[in-house]
């Protein structure tokens, strides 16, 4: 149980990516009020939660309807958390945890981001949704371990929810440079785990038998 808590914190943490959301929430949101910034910090983070928990109790339904197996779509979520945490080590922007630069202009132009690029992608981003069908399913139909799940992600989204109120604080506190530590030692921590889903799906789709 304590390693997929602490598993599912690191899958989480890293995808969702509090601390770093919060900067950049605050420079979407220059020159909103602060009633109309925390408005839609909470807006944003709710609309994220409903998109994973959805998810969370969905997905592995959506996968069979689709003819996914779920070996397949472990190594599948696998590589993609990898592309993910290398993006981390390196610092550099991919997409799959944050928007990208049109999709930042797009949105410095919108009256309300809470939907897009807020919620999606930034929070319920294909990185999270991926953990959470995949940290789902490894539960393996055992209610306290998802039940562990869907605790971990709402701890981290709770997280996600005060570090977007708090953005400027946080941004001044931890410096560009106090993010970009955090974020590597957490993408080597996320590797790991990225390779574990990797090797789970091919021992489960039956290739090493």
């Amino acid at each position: 149980m304590s390693d997929l808590v602490l598993s599912t914190f690191i899958a989480f943490f890293v995808t969702i990516d509090p601390i770093g959301l919060g900067p950049l929430f605050a420079g979407l949101t220059a020159g909103m009020d602060s009633r109309h910034r925390r408005r839609t910090a909470i807006k944003g983070v709710l609309i994220g939660t409903g998109l994973l928990f959805a998810f969370a109790f969905i997905g592995e339904l959506l996968l069979t309807s689709l003819g996914i197996s779920v070996g397949a779509f472990r190594i599948a979520g696998g590589i993609l958390l990898l592309l993910v945490a290398i993006e981390m080590v390196f610092a550099r922007e991919s997409g799959l945890r944050t928007a990208t630069e049109d999709e930042k202009q797009e949105a410095r132009h919108r009256a309300d981001i809470s939907v897009f690029p807020l919620a999606i992608p930034l929070i319920a981003g294909p990185g999270a949704m991926t953990s959470v069908v995949l940290l789902m399913g490894r539960a393996d139909g055992d209610w306290m371990m998802q039940a562990a799940v869907l605790a971990v992600l709402s701890g981290v989204l709770l997280a996600t929810l005060v570090c977007l109120l708090f953005a400027g604080e946080v941004g001044k506190l931890l410096g560009v440079t106090g993010i970009n530590v955090i974020n590597r030692v957490l993408g080597i921590l996320l590797t790991a785990l990225a390779c574990q889903f990797i090797i789970d799906g091919v021992v489960e789709s039956g290739v090493l038998r």
